[in-house]
């Protein structure tokens, strides 16, 4: 599945996934479930902390095969269950600023006969943002990450 990006500050997947959108939406939501698989294999991800409502914080540590912790900081924009998912990295906890906002989140579980259409939207705060996420791997890092929340979603 392909969507478009809106602009040339955003980066798009989308993929129908052979699963339901509240099985999607609680692989997002619940820490046990993002712990396994948030991160491209052979990363890890293991602190996960999310306070999923309008305001709330999340704090999610990846952490690669070296030892090195990749902490990601943010805050919920727009948080409506099992269909779409918001958050920035613009805020840390407590609307607080963060030091370098990045990117904008925008999750849709769009159900399609039992299945979900699933689309995740980055939108950067620059075009350079948006390059320098996509030279970071974009596109094959969060493509593996939806492959493994795929096959997670269907266990559940």
């Amino acid at each position: 599945m392909t969507a478009a990006p809106a602009n040339d500050r955003e980066l798009v997947l989308s993929r129908l996934i052979d699963a339901p959108r509240e099985k999607l939406y609680r692989c997002w939501t619940e820490p046990t479930l993002l712990k396994q698989w948030f991160a491209p294999k052979p990363y890890e991800t293991p602190v996960v902390e999310v306070d999923v409502r309008p305001g709330g914080s999340n704090l999610i540590v990846m952490r690669g095969p070296d030892g090195h912790a990749m902490p990601n900081r943010g805050v919920y924009l727009e948080v409506l269950p099992n269909e779409r998912l918001v958050a920035t990295d613009a805020f840390t906890e407590a609307w607080k600023p963060s030091a370098k906002p990045f990117m904008t989140m925008i999750l849709t579980f769009e159900e399609q006969g039992g299945k979900t259409l699933y689309t995740a939207r980055v939108r950067h705060w620059t075009v350079q943002d948006r390059e320098a996420h996509e030279k970071m791997g974009f596109h094959a890092g969060w493509g593996l990450c939806t492959d493994q929340l795929a096959a997670l979603a269907a266990t559940l």
